[in-house]
This record gives C-alpha cells, structure tokens and sequence, in this order.
C-alpha cells in the first residue's frame, strides 16, 4: 500500500511529465495528449504513465512509438526535478477511460431508446381488466333505523 509520500511524489511526476510533453519534446509522432494519472510502486521505484490522445487508431500508435521514444529523457528530466535518490522507471500506459465512457454512454443512450419505445406502444393503451384490480374489503352497509 502506497504511503502519502508516494502518492506526492506520483503527483509531481505526472506534472513533470505533461511539462515535458509540452516544451521539451518536439517528436512530430505525438498527438495531442493528455497525462491522465500516475500509479508508482509501493518503494517508489517504478512509475506508471497513463495518458490519453486525441485522434484515431494511427495517432495512438505513433503517440506510443514518440512516447518510447523519449522516456530516457523524460526519466532523467524526472530525475534532477524530483531531487530523489532513486529515479522511478517510467513506463506509459493508453488509457482506457475515454474508450470505457463512449460505452457506457452508447449504452444508456441504447437504454434510453427502449424506454422511449415501450412508452410510445404504452400511450394509448388501457387497462386489460378493471383500472384498479386489487379486491378490496366490503364496505359495512348502515342500515337506517326506522323509528
């Protein structure tokens, strides 16, 4: 379980990283991309990079291949900003979650068309039986008293 420490160090990192991305790199390859998280080891030895970019399948690839690329000189820039005596490995993960989102909301969007439809077929029905078919208990019946 990762300490608050971590946690910290795995912020900066992932600040260090987008600052990098956008100044420093000049690979032609990377698209337009956004550092999602940062995950680090319990000892603080490995990082993970998530991140995600905008475009199709192509632009995701070359993305990868750019951000391989230059993963030594954004580990040794990581290095002389995090001042730690070890400097993380770093290894860059697509992200998932804009993929899972598109789903999820198809989904719903799928779900929300089924409702619509069965409440278009049930708008102008009526009931099969009686409007309320629950028995109910029969009402005493006064009888008037006849004086």
């Amino acid at each position: 379980m990762a300490g608050p420490r971590i946690h910290k160090v795995g912020d900066r990192i992932k600040v260090i990283v987008a600052q990098m991305l956008e100044r420093r790199v000049k690979d032609p390859r990377l698209g337009f991309v956004t550092i999602t998280d940062v995950r680090m080891t319990g000892d603080g030895q490995q990082a993970s990079v998530f991140y995600t970019v905008m475009g199709d399948e192509t632009a995701r690839a070359e993305t990868a291949a750019a951000l391989k690329s230059a993963t030594g000189i954004i580990r040794s820039e990581v290095g002389k900003q995090l001042g730690t005596r070890i400097t993380p490995s770093i290894q860059f993960f697509l992200d998932a979650v804009p993929e899972t989102a598109k789903e999820i909301e198809d989904l719903l969007a799928k779900a929300k068309a089924s409702d619509d439809a069965v409440a278009a077929q049930s708008a102008g029905a009526t009931y099969a039986g009686d409007a309320d078919p629950y028995k109910k208990p029969h009402e005493a019946v006064d009888e008037e008293i006849d004086d």
